[in-house]
Formats: C-alpha cells, structure tokens, sequence
C-alpha cells in the first residue's frame, strides 16, 4: 500500500511525463488531494458497506418493473 506522505512526490512526477492521460489523472486527483491522501495513508475501508450497496442496486436492477417491493424485501434479506 502506498504512503499518502508520498503522493505529492508521485504527483509531480506523473505531471513532468508529458504524458496527456497521465496529467488528467493528476488534475483530477488534486481536486481533493486531502481525500486522496487520507485514503491512501488510513488503514480503513468502506469496501463492505460499497459490497452491500452494489449488491442492492443489483437486486433492484433484476427486478426492475417485474416484481413489487415485498420481493424486493425479501431478496435483499435472504440474499447471500
């Protein structure tokens, strides 16, 4: 995992490439640089919680128009 301490570095490194997407990259990461370093340098993660909502959002796409909310209900109870 990388060090958040070590982003402002890899940042000005990625820019200096000349590389267009690279830059892009750059420019979007230093919109919220205190984000990303917080992200990078913090040993938690919201992955479960990111899990259960992409397994959600699955659900209610499968049965989209086809079954009311009781089933719904259900599925996102009994799902594994």
């Amino acid at each position: 995992m990388c060090c958040g301490s070590e982003l402002e570095s890899w940042l000005a490194r990625a820019e200096s490439t000349g590389m267009t997407p690279l830059q892009s990259v750059v420019c979007g990461l230093g919109q919220d640089v205190d984000a990303v370093t917080a992200g990078l340098a913090l040993e938690w993660s919201s992955g479960k919680v990111e899990g259960n909502v992409n397994r959600v959002k699955r659900i209610r796409r499968d049965g989209y128009g086809q079954a009311g909310f009781d089933l719904f209900h259900r599925q996102i109870l009994l799902a594994e």
